[in-house]
């Protein structure tokens, strides 16, 4: 994972001045700036429509009793969309903008899904019938305690 981590650290920022010296070679620095900054706020309007829709979706879910699962997951790839949308260059942004295309992030969480594993059962390989779980009830009570 640390190799991984280093090398996408490491080869992303290459690519991205790579990609930005040859744009500014053929539309100038002014144009590359410029379409730099553009596609960073572009990428946020779009990203803020899709965050709201989102939201929506997840919430009529819980309204219907079903755990937005799908909107987690969408939730989280919007976020990695505007991380990418906000850093400057050009190979980033064509990912973030990747992210904001609505079949296109569902199929990659799909494949994320697919390979995922599942665990059952509770947290820690607990299982129900656990002695040490004691089952309990907070009560929120704020009237002051007499002394």
């Amino acid at each position: 994972m640390f190799r991984f981590l280093f090398i996408l650290f490491l080869l992303v920022p290459l690519v991205e001045i790579y990609f930005l010296i040859k744009v500014g070679d053929v539309i100038g620095a002014g144009w590359t700036i410029f379409a730099v900054v553009s596609t960073a706020v572009i990428g946020a309007g779009l990203l803020r429509i899709q965050g709201a829709s989102t939201l929506l979706r997840a919430q009529s879910n819980l309204l219907k009793g079903t755990l937005p699962a799908m909107e987690m997951m969408e939730g989280f790839a919007l976020a990695l969309s505007g991380v990418l949308l906000l850093t400057p260059g050009f190979f980033t942004d064509a990912f973030g903008f990747l992210l904001l295309i609505p079949p296109v992030r569902r199929w990659l969480i799909g494949r994320k899904l697919q390979n995922a594993t599942f665990v059952q059962g509770s947290h820690n390989g607990r299982r129900d019938s656990d002695p040490t779980i004691i089952e309990g009830e907070v009560v929120d009570n704020d009237e002051p305690r007499l002394k």
